[in-house]
């Protein structure tokens, strides 16, 4: 039988994968994401690209260690009008990030990766389209003092999985896409490849 491992800490991902079904080992990679990120510029890379490298990066680093094991590596980013934004390190700049996502749509790449034997075996990248409504200062206050150091977690400073769902009018993609791991390719391609059951 072959073993899954999840190259993350992210409790998001790990509940994606527990709810359906999965057996997996949780082994977070060692990288420097911002350091990743620095060899992509000038480039060309999108926000897609840079997702999908993060990924596969994660996967490999895992895997270097554990080559027996199918190793899942995933990222997300987020962009708007050209800018990516990475989660904001303190409330100050999560308030500035949502007043900037007010009344504007947002997209949110989420990639996965698996590897074995230290290789990339397969890949996938989806798209999410995040409409969130005009926003009050008021209200931005209000949320973040409700969810508090939760907002620094997330790269657009929500969780639609709980209040965070508050700040959206409309939402135009896959639900674990939102979440940053796109579960259904995934699981697909692990049917194909008889890790999990037909």
């Amino acid at each position: 039988m072959v073993r899954i491992v999840l190259a993350s800490n992210s409790a998001a991902r790990a509940s994606l994968l527990t709810h359906a079904g999965l057996i997996f080992e949780r082994r977070a990679a060692s990288v420097d994401e911002r350091a990743v990120e620095s060899t992509l510029e000038g480039t060309g890379a999108g926000p897609d690209d840079i997702a999908q490298v993060l990924a596969d990066v994660k996967a490999l680093d895992v895997s270097g260690g554990d080559p027996d094991a199918l190793v899942i590596g995933a990222d997300q980013t987020l962009s708007l009008d050209g800018r990516r934004y990475n989660k904001p390190g303190d409330l100050a700049r999560a308030y500035d990030q949502l007043m900037t996502f007010s009344g504007r749509t947002h997209i949110l790449s989420s990639a996965v990766s698996c590897a074995r034997g230290g290789e990339i075996v397969w890949r996938h990248v989806s798209e999410a389209r995040m409409s969130i409504r005009r926003l009050s200062p008021a209200f931005i206050r209000h949320y973040l003092e409700i969810v508090g150091d939760r907002a620094l977690t997330s790269v657009g400073a929500y969780q639609l999985e709980g209040m965070g769902i508050q700040l959206f009018e409309a939402i135009d993609g896959d639900y674990f896409t939102i979440l940053g791991l796109p579960l259904l390719p995934l699981l697909g391609f692990l049917r194909e490849e008889g890790v999990i059951d037909t």
